[in-house]
């Protein structure tokens, strides 16, 4: 009984696992297509894929029982993936191809005529082909970029199954790509929408946000409508230092996972910036849903999450920001499994203080009763402001300086980015034997070894903990944010100054 065997990939979660496709063609019995070993309902849709592309490309398909067993059994496979390599083991076990395919991975969605489609999760199961030390793999020509930054293992694109088939007969090989240098690629220059040079005012906002982007922190932004909470956010990726390689792999690799990344990107170069509506649900924001997807705080790893008006999102929805906000990764517990995402995110929210938005503004007063204050700024719990870094006011924008005729308004978004890439700099030198790579990742115990406090500055530390009420987590978080201002004034120790400015982004009692 012929049976071929070819070496594809799935990937459960973030981790990628090789599968082994065997293909048995069964000359007794009555004709038949079946695939077996935990295959999801798109994968067992391959069988009608998979028989017309043969037949479209020229090939005869066997009117024989055919299983397919996706090895090992007990893993869930889903996706398209599955119809290229379950294709390439017919051919070869019919004896319409003869080559050794031992060292090659194959990954790719058929269309009707035997061409391949763009396939997610081509990344991480090129990463796992070069860990397992395969020499080849097989993929669309839409996923050659994104697997071009894997190294020490040829990329072939391929068109169609006729392609394949030219390159094991001699008549036309299929070669490689050329390998895309990851570093070169992250210090090309990026274009940004949105640049601060642009904001009217509010320059002691944009101080706050350059000190978060520069330490990774959460921050918070309260005022009014129309102050420009949502226009100082969407700035902010024009600031947000360079990514480093791993980092832009990781995100690139939840991208692939999740289906988002574009067949004209190979990595994604900057921060990612998710910005959800606040009607967004609770799986759509942390992950989860029937298929096990990662949520918008995945999507935003590495980067910022911006939640726009906060105290409009539905309560559950906003506890269950606590827990992947502090650890930096979320577990989600289903019937179908357990999976890890990982959620380091610098969460950005803004939202008013109050129903009207006009409580203590100076120019026009509040509308809304006292009772009504109260139920909505009750909707945002004291633990997940506790877990925010920096609380800043964001005041409407004084008459003379919105209508003030300037080019520029303080410095530009570029300056800043250097500031900021100077700053991380230094915390990327300083962890460098350790698993973090920015301040707001610290422990107490990198805390205890990297944020060493003068007498004065202890004095004022003991002070202000008595005075504001402040509890262990905001007396840490003071102290990680006090080290980044240092750093973006390029100061090895932490200076009276910059605990006070650090004191001073705490939420007013």
């Amino acid at each position: 009984m012929p049976i071929a065997k070819i070496t594809s990939g799935t990937v459960v979660g973030l981790e990628p696992f090789p599968i082994e496709i065997e293909v048995s063609i069964d000359h007794q019995g009555f004709p038949g297509f079946s695939i077996v070993g935990l295959a999801s309902k798109e994968v067992d849709e391959a069988k009608e894929r998979v028989r017309s592309a043969i037949k479209n490309c020229g090939f005869k398909f066997p009117d024989k029982r055919i299983t397919v067993n996706l090895a090992p059994a007990d893993l869930p496979k889903k996706g398209s993936a599955f119809d290229f390599p379950i294709a390439v083991g017919i051919l070869l076990a019919d004896k319409q191809m003869f080559f050794d395919p031992s060292k090659d991975v194959f990954i790719g969605e058929l269309s009707l005529d035997g061409g391949l489609r763009h396939t997610s999760s081509v990344l991480p199961i090129a990463l796992m082909a070069k860990e397992r030390k395969f020499a080849n793999i097989f993929l669309p020509q839409l996923n050659v970029k994104e697997a071009s930054i894997v190294s020490d293992v040829f990329v072939r694109p391929v068109n169609s199954l006729t392609d394949i088939c030219n390159h094991f007969s001699g008549e036309k090989i299929i070669y490689p790509a050329k390998t895309i240098n990851l570093e070169e690629l992250l210090t090309e220059e990026v274009h940004y929408e949105f640049d601060f040079s642009e904001v009217r005012g509010q320059q002691h906002v944009k101080r706050a946000l350059q000190v978060a982007c520069a330490g990774g922190h959460n921050i918070s932004m309260k005022g009014p409508p129309g102050a420009g909470k949502t226009m100082l956010a969407r700035c902010l990726p024009s600031i947000l230092p360079n990514p480093t390689p791993q980092e832009a792999l990781e995100v690139t690799k939840i991208y692939s996972i999740s289906g988002n990344l574009s067949p004209d990107l190979s990595i994604i170069k900057t921060r990612p910036f998710r910005s959800p509506h606040h009607t967004t649900s609770r799986a759509g924001l942390v992950g989860g849903s029937s298929n096990l997807l990662p949520g918008e705080i995945s999507l935003a790893h590495r980067g910022v999450l911006f939640l726009d008006e906060f105290a409009e999102l539905p309560r559950h929805v906003l506890e269950a920001l606590r827990q992947p906000i502090e650890d930096g990764f979320i577990t989600i517990s289903r019937a179908a499994g357990s999976i890890k995402f990982p959620s380091r995110v610098m969460l950005v929210v803004a939202f008013n203080p109050c129903p009207c938005g006009f409580l203590g503004d100076p120019k026009k007063s509040c509308s809304c009763f006292p009772n009504q204050i109260i139920r909505y700024q009750k909707r945002i719990s004291g633990p997940i402001l506790d877990r925010i870094d920096i609380h800043i006011d964001v005041p409407a924008v004084e008459t003379d300086k919105l209508i003030e005729e300037r080019a520029v308004y303080g410095k530009t978004s570029k300056q800043m980015r250097e500031e900021t890439q100077k700053a991380k700099n230094i915390q990327i030198k300083r962890f460098k034997n350790l698993n973090i790579t920015g301040n707001a990742e610290m422990k107490p115990k990198e805390i205890k070894e990297f944020c060493k406090l003068n007498n004065e500055c202890l004095n004022t530390l003991r002070h202000a903990v008595t005075q504001m009420g402040l509890s262990a987590r905001a007396y840490f978080r003071i102290i990680k944010v006090a080290r980044t201002i240092a750093d973006l004034e390029n100061s090895k120790e932490i200076a009276q100054n910059h605990l006070s400015e650090a004191l001073t982004y705490r939420p007013k009692i």
